[in-house]
This record gives C-alpha cells, structure tokens and sequence, in this order.
C-alpha cells in the first residue's frame, strides 16, 4: 500500500493579515489541485512517523507545509520514502515538492531548484557518553556514520585516515553507536537533541558555526511554478511570527528518557503492536497480486518456450536471461522511477512493487513449469493426438494438471520467497510488514524487539501457507 497520507488542509490556525496576499501569490501555481510532499520520516523533530497515533506523518516540515497549502489553497499529500530516493522522486515527477531537512548545496542545485530558507542548523557531533568526540580532529582515525546523501558526507570528507559508514536513515546510526560499531555520528543539532533525549547514554557537541550552517530549504522540479508562491508563504510566516510558533512547538525542551539497560524489553513495544500488524495487509496483498501476475506470466513464457515458433523461443528465452540476470532491486525502482518520465503515468507504489516482483518471478516460474510439463509422460500427450484432442484442450485437460502436481512444491517456494522478500518494497514508500518495523525502532531506539515480532509474523504466515499447500498436495495425491 502506498505510504501516502491525506492531511487536513485547515492545518494550523492562519496567522497575521499576510496569509491573504500569500494565497493570492500562489492562486496560479496551485488552483486548488493536490500537492504531493515528498520526505523522508525518520528525521524527528523535522519529520517522523507517529507509529502510537495511526502512522501519520508528523513533524515541523510537515506543519510548515500544511501551513503552506492552507495559504494556497491546495490539498496536501504527504509520501515518505529514503532520503537518497527523494531526488529521483521529483526528477520523475512522483512528488511535487521535497520538504525533508534538505540544505541547499551548489550540486543539488544542478538538479532541482530551491525555496527560500525556512531553517538554519548546525552540525554536531554524537557520540557516547563516557567516550565523548568534542572536535573533528578528534575523530580522525575513528568510525564515523553520516546519513546517505546528506550534507554531512562533505563535512566528513576531508577526515584523515577514518572510515565513513553512509546509512539511510538517521536512527540506524544512533543505533550503531550504541552497538559500539562506529565511534560517532555526524547530524544537524535538532535531531541530535532529540537521539540523546531518548538516549541518556550519549552526548552532543556543536560544532563550530564557521561554514557549518546550513540552511534548510524546500526543494522542487527546475523552473517549477510553485517556488515562488511558497517563498511568498514563507515570507508571510515569518512575518506573522507563525514560523516561529511551529519551530518553538517542535524544538522545545524534551523531557529526558531514562536509559533501559534490560537487555530484551517486549514492554517497549505497547501501543505500537497494531502499526506494526497492519503491514501484514500490504505484505499479503503484494504476495497475492506478484504471485498471480508472476504464474500466468510464467506460464505464458513457458509454452513459448515450447512452442515450434522461433521468434516465441527467442523472446521467452532473452526475456528469462534479462531478469534473472539483474537485480530485483534494480527492477523494482527502475519500474517505480522510469514509468512516470517515460510513460507520463504515475504508477501506485503497490502495483509498481507487484509488477516488479511479478515479471521477476515469472522468468523462474516459466523454467520450473516447462520442466513440469516436460516430466509429463510423453505417451499422454501421443495419446491425446491419436484421439483427436486439440492441443490446448491436451494443454488445458490433460498436460497442466498433472505437471502442477509435480512443481507444486516449487511453486509453494516461490510464494515463500515473495513473502519475505517484500521487505524490499520499503525503498519506494510502501509500508509492509518490516517497513512498519523499522519505524518502531526509530521510535524507541530498540532494534531487537520490533524486528524480532516482525521476524514472528513473517514465520506464522510463511507456515500457514506450507501447510496449506501440504493439505492441497495430499488432496491431489488422494484424487490420483
């Protein structure tokens, strides 16, 4: 399902008497259309995914947003997705606008155009509490995590002798600290306040200031009308001191967590059960629609490669070579990327995902159901000729059956596969089952106890479906 939420356009209340001229500034760029928000959720306070209260997607970019399209007078969408994916989305016009904690850099202006300021941050360095980092000399030599494709990769870069671990998301490095796998991070001060609130165990240093700010920005396509009607918006925030009041509401004092030091806490999980179940929905319906697509496909492919038509072969075969020899991945955001800038449609992340994994799965399938039609007694199908019987009655009737028989086992294999290999569809903004997982762990801090019920679910329903294929082969068996 796409992770795409419909937020109240009457957001926050409208301060000052600028909001009029900003709705004025913008009635050409919007007109009343839906705008799409781009972002990546696992950012607090800037944006986060608030897993106790229904999942939306909440933080100060989402509020300045919100504020911006109530200005407008356009409805607001909100997609998230990975950081480094953010680009491509509004290069392919998937999203109309990113609002993530971007900064503006002279190589992301190549690509896209920028707002107006709207935030200014400086860099810190986390590291632990009983072995803190003060300065960036300090960390030459040391384990260093950046987030991928942020600006703290440039402020990294000149560190002698250290070793640069690059990872998606911001809580995945405050996790490896603790773990002891790097020595320390390198984030904006906000996000870092919020990591030690939740972490007493760790500790903050600002960094200097000199060529450390960086200003924070709304993103959009190159020559997008909407950039300066959002920086008439801003204007009219700043203004009427609204701005102020949604970064004040966001960067106040946060209470100070106690550290848990119990080694496993399935407590730490109540209230975010149900978030992380409702994936098992999206998890089911993806493997149900790229298994159907991926048996029929399969099927189709491995008649042509039976078939006596030369250009049928050719095609079956070239096709299997294609998407064996790839990775899925690649398949995947290919699909989801590549279809709105070349075909102008833009694809639902869902049927992206099940129709990646079903033309994938379908050039194996296509192998396992030309062999089980091969293992078929060669006497049935002389047989069937002798008779008269046309050939796809012989196929249909006769052939089919029991070669499914035979490949059952694999086909069941397969569907197990698809199951857990669901978790890639992650990447392009579909909250399945691990997705919804990892946002817990962004949440609390606490890997092990989400990831190990999502480890659960995904055994429960890969064992329902095995016995259910044992029970539909021993019916088979018996109607023998």
């Amino acid at each position: 399902m796409l992770a795409l939420v419909t937020v109240s356009i009457a957001g926050l209340p409208r301060f000052g008497l600028d909001a009029g001229t900003a709705a004025a500034a913008g009635s050409d760029a919007c007109q009343g259309k839906k705008l799409i928000m781009g972002t990546s959720p696992d950012y607090p306070p800037y944006e986060s995914t608030d897993a106790k209260n229904g999942g939306d997607i909440i933080g100060l970019d989402v509020d300045i947003a919100k504020s911006i399209a109530n200005k407008l007078g356009c409805k607001l969408e909100i997609t998230g997705m990975d950081f480094n994916g953010l680009i491509a989305a509004l290069q392919s016009g998937r999203v109309d606008f990113v609002m993530s904690g971007m900064s503006v850099t002279e190589e992301r202006k190549q690509s896209v155009d920028f707002s107006n300021n709207y935030y200014a941050a400086r860099n810190t360095i986390v590291s632990k509490k009983d072995s803190p980092y003060t300065t960036m000399e300090q960390l030459e030599g040391k384990r260093v995590g950046v987030q991928l494709g942020s600006t703290q990769e440039t402020a990294v870069a000149g560190l002698k002798g250290a070793t640069i671990k690059k990872l998606n998301r911001i809580p995945d490095l405050i996790q490896e600290i603790k773990s002891n796998r790097i020595d320390a991070a390198i984030v904006e001060d906000a996000v870092a306040l919020d990591a030690v609130a939740s972490n007493p165990d760790l500790s903050i240093t600002m960094l200097p200031s000199e060529n450390q700010e960086q200003g924070y920005a709304i993103a959009f396509p190159k020559g997008s009308t909407l950039t300066p009607a959002f920086n008439d918006a801003l204007q009219a925030m700043d203004a009427s001191g609204e701005k102020k009041h949604i970064v004040d509401k966001w960067f106040g004092t946060k209470e100070e967590q106690k550290v848990n030091n119990k080694l496993i806490d399935f407590s730490t999980l109540d209230g975010y059960v149900p978030f992380i179940l409702r994936g098992v929905y999206v998890t089911l319906l993806f493997t149900l629609v790229s298994a159907s697509l991926g048996f029929i496909w399969g099927t189709i492919l491995s008649l042509f490669k039976l078939s006596s038509i030369k250009p049928l072969r050719w095609f079956s075969t070239f096709y299997t070579s294609v998407f064996r020899g790839t990775p899925l991945l690649l398949q995947l955001v290919l699909i989801y990327y590549a279809t709105p800038q070349i075909f102008h449609y833009d694809i639902p992340a869902l049927m992206a995902a099940g129709l990646a994994f079903g033309l994938n799965s379908a050039a194996y399938l296509s192998e396992t159901i030309r062999g089980g039609i091969m293992a078929v007694d060669r006497g049935q199908r002389e047989a069937a000729m002798a008779l008269g019987i046309p050939y796809r009655t012989m196929m249909i009737s006769i052939i089919f059956p029991q070669a499914v028989k035979t490949i059952l086992p694999a086909l069941v294999n397969e569907c197990v596969s698809l199951i857990k290999e669901s978790s890639l569809v992650s990447v392009i903004g579909v909250s399945e089952l691990l997705r919804r997982a990892s946002f817990v762990q962004a949440a609390n801090y606490r890997a092990f106890e989400p990831l190990i019920l999502a480890g659960v679910i995904y055994y429960v329903l890969v064992l329902i479906l095995t016995s259910l294929a044992r029970l539909l082969e021993r019916r088979l068996r018996r109607s023998d």
